[in-house]
């Protein structure tokens, strides 16, 4: 199963803006977003450090019901 598009940012052009899917077989949820500030990512070190193969990105809560369909997109699959 390939990556399944779920949303896009709904007040956005469609262009560039956060976006959400879900890869069913590596039962993944996968977020397009802004990145955040300085002030915002220091925030977020404050938890913990964040390694070179992550990243923090900010999801407009108008995106709420696009990530519950994400989620249960990802409740649907199969694959354990």
């Amino acid at each position: 199963m390939a990556l399944e598009f779920i949303a896009k940012d709904p007040n956005t052009d469609g262009a560039n803006c956060p976006t959400v899917w879900v890869h069913g077989e590596q039962q993944e949820i996968v977020f397009q977003g802004w990145n955040p500030d300085d002030e915002m990512l220091a925030d977020c070190l404050k938890t913990g450090p964040i390694p070179d193969s992550e990243g923090v990105v900010r999801i407009p809560f108008r995106m709420i019901d696009a990530i519950r369909k994400a989620c249960d997109a990802a409740e649907r699959t199969t694959v354990q």
